[in-house]
């Protein structure tokens, strides 16, 4: 029996589509693609949206009908693709940052390793040697950054740009900064569900006025959680900073944060680890070293996953003692930029500023090598 187009339509008529009760040829679901090679057909249905839970039923009773009401050698099996109209139509989405140059994560596989420490003085450290620098706290539910630069009692303001209101981000050290911690009470714990802390993460970055800068640095929550997806998804991050401990079992975490941000899903570049509190050293004997939390583990990992080993911290008490204070230990480099003193004089704030140094050249090369990072794209 020959097959021709008309014929193939005139069996489709007998697949009702569930969500109407109507036929699919009636809703204009079959593409004018049919395509007839001896027995072999093919063709596309078209649905309005990737979420439609009617799809894989009527793709099957599709392939089902056309055997029996068309004809019974009819290879259709495999064969039947599927479009959707709000695919088609969509707009591009707008990027949420245009003026934003690199966005770069700061995240760990543990709560404890120093991961918002790292963060704060990185931003401290990079505003300091002249770049324009953005702060997100994205530790929704131990938001620490206000903290970290004595503004705790700060209010937020609204500023009109470009024909809207929108938040003004909080600058102080050269840094422009947002937190949940300036919303929430400082005594209550923050009781979201993920929902709610993810909405609340999206106004943060989307409602603010950033402006141009050269940096954009997330501190992200400790581990991988709905936060991690909802930063992926909402911006392209250029890569991410792993902060651990020499420590096996901080190592072990951070192993499984890499991994997820190396993992097809979510493919942003890592651009290498920092190893936190790498050792301590007295301040009466400044040539000794004591590897409290072990020797050089992420070192290490950074050389077994081939990743950058971007800095190696010491333990120092001052290093906390500032921050407790609003005082990142980086406002050193902003204090003796202009002199010499800081060579040899700071070794804490020396180990930021190279820290700042290695991020900026780990991420002009991922900028050089590799393409531009993509938003993660989620279809259910």
């Amino acid at each position: 029996m020959a097959l021709y187009p008309n014929l193939i339509i005139e069996a489709l008529k007998n697949v009702k589509y569930p969500g109407n009760g109507k036929n699919i040829v009636e809703n204009e679901m079959v593409e004018d693609d049919i395509r007839i090679d001896g027995n072999k057909v093919s063709f596309s249905l078209i649905f309005d949206k990737p979420t439609d839970p009617f799809i894989k039923s009527v793709v099957r009773a599709a392939e089902a009908a056309l055997p029996v009401y068309a004809s019974p050698d009819i290879d259709v099996k495999d064969r039947i693709s599927v479009k959707f109209r709000q695919a088609a139509h969509a707009p591009k989405p707008e990027n949420p940052l245009p003026g934003v140059k690199n966005i770069i994560g700061v995240s760990s596989g543990k709560g404890g390793v120093g991961k918002s420490t790292v963060a704060a003085n990185l931003a401290v450290a990079l505003a300091a040697k002249g770049y324009k620098v953005g702060l997100l706290d994205a530790d929704i539910f131990g938001p620490s950054m206000p903290k970290m630069f004595g503004v705790e009692d700060e209010q937020l303001y609204m500023v009109n740009q470009n024909g809207r209101d929108w938040i003004e981000p909080v600058e102080k050290y050269g840094v422009k900064m947002l937190s949940i911690g300036f919303v929430v009470k400082r005594d209550e714990a923050v009781l979201w569900r993920g929902g709610m802390a993810s909405n609340a993460l999206k106004q943060l970055i989307t409602d603010a006025w950033w402006g141009d800068l050269d940096y954009f640095l997330i501190d992200m929550p400790p581990g991988t959680s709905d936060i991690h997806l909802t930063l992926v998804q909402t911006l392209a991050i250029t890569g991410v900073v792993v902060v651990s401990t020499p420590q096996e079992v901080a190592l072990a975490d951070a192993r499984k944060g890499i991994a997820m941000f190396q993992g097809d899903k979510v493919n942003v570049p890592v651009l290498g680890v920092v190893e936190n509190m790498a050792w301590f050293t007295p301040a009466p004997h400044p040539d000794e070293k004591y590897y409290i939390f072990g020797q050089g583990g992420a070192e290490r990992l950074a050389k077994e996953l081939d990743l950058p080993l971007l800095a190696q911290i010491p333990l120092v008490a001052q290093i906390c003692e500032t921050l407790d204070l609003g005082h990142p230990t980086a406002l050193s480099l902003v204090a003796e930029q202009n002199t010499s003193a800081l060579e040899g004089g700071n070794p804490e704030a020396e180990a930021f500023s190279a820290l700042a140094d290695r991020v900026v050249e780990e991420t002009e090369r991922r900028n050089a090598t590799l393409p531009a990072t993509s938003k993660v794209e989620v279809h259910g």
